[in-house]
C-alpha cells in the first residue's frame, strides 16, 4: 500500500524541478531564432547598460540592442528583440542580489542549524544550499522555482524518494537526479538556465553539476527547508 501511495505522490510530480562563489553563465536556454533588433529605449535602459558593461547613457543603440538580445536568448527571455523592460532587469537585478550573498547564505538565520544535515531553499533569492549545523557544506547556487500558480511549497520536509533517472509521468519529461521531498516536488536537473522565466511547475530546477552534487550529499530522510517568495508569485 505505502509503494501505491509513494507511486501516486510521485506521479503528481511537478516538473519543468552557485558552487560558491556564484557563477552567472550557468545553463543555457534552447535557441531562439533572434527577431529584428528593437530601437525602442527601455524603461529600465540604463540599468541594464550597466549590468552589460555598455556606456550608460539611457539611450538604445544598435550595440546595446544586441548586447540585451544575446543576454535575453541565452536566458530564455521573450520576446528576445533586446528591449530594456521589467522581465530583463528583473533577471538582472536577481543576479546581482544572488552573487551579494557571497559564501553566508545563511546570513539571516532562516534555515534551520539544529538538524544536522540539511538542504535551504531561499525563494525570494532563488538560491539553495547546503549546510550541517553552521557549516556551510555546498553552494550557494542558482535553482528555479514553481512559477505562479505552480510555486514551490515552504515549510520543513523531508526526502522520501530518490531516482537518479525519473522521468514526469504527468508532462513526459526527464528528470535527472530526482530528489522528492513534498508531494512530487522535487530537486532535479535541467537543460535551461536557471534564470528562464517564468519557472518550474513546482519542482527545485538545478544544473547538472548542481543536481548531481545534491545526489552525492543528501540521502532519504534527511531535511529540506523551503522559505520566502519567489518573485512574481
Amino acid at each position: 500500500m505505502g509503494d501505491i501511495r509513494r507511486r501516486r505522490a510521485v506521479a503528481l510530480g511537478i516538473t519543468s524541478g552557485l558552487v560558491a562563489p556564484l557563477a552567472l553563465t550557468l545553463g543555457a536556454a534552447p535557441a531562439q531564432a533572434a527577431p529584428s533588433c528593437t530601437t525602442q529605449t527601455g524603461p529600465y535602459q540604463k540599468k541594464v547598460e550597466k549590468f552589460l558593461g555598455r556606456p550608460v547613457d539611457g539611450k538604445q543603440s544598435t550595440a546595446d540592442c544586441k548586447a540585451i538580445q544575446a543576454f535575453q536568448t541565452k536566458h530564455g527571455i521573450t520576446p528576445n528583440a533586446g528591449y530594456a523592460g521589467p522581465v530583463t532587469w528583473g533577471v538582472m537585478d536577481l543576479m546581482l542580489k544572488q552573487k551579494a550573498v557571497g559564501n553566508n547564505p545563511n546570513k539571516d538565520g532562516k534555515c534551520p542549524v539544529n538538524k544536522g544535515r540539511i538542504a535551504c531553499v531561499n525563494l525570494t533569492l532563488q538560491l539553495s544550499w547546503i549546510q550541517d549545523g553552521r557549516k556551510l557544506v555546498y553552494g550557494p547556487v542558482p535553482v528555479r522555482t514553481g512559477r505562479n500558480g505552480y510555486e514551490t511549497r515552504t515549510g520543513l520536509k523531508k526526502i522520501y524518494w530518490r531516482n537518479i533517472d525519473h522521468v514526469s509521468s504527468i508532462y513526459d519529461v526527464p528528470m535527472p537526479y530526482a530528489q522528492f521531498f513534498d508531494g512530487g516536488q522535487a530537486f532535479h536537473s535541467v537543460g535551461v538556465s536557471m534564470w528562464n522565466p517564468p519557472g518550474s511547475h513546482g519542482c527545485v530546477n538545478m544544473t547538472k553539476t548542481d543536481a548531481k552534487k545534491y545526489w552525492s550529499l543528501l540521502k532519504n530522510g534527511d531535511d529540506v527547508y523551503v522559505y520566502g517568495r519567489k518573485p512574481g508569485t
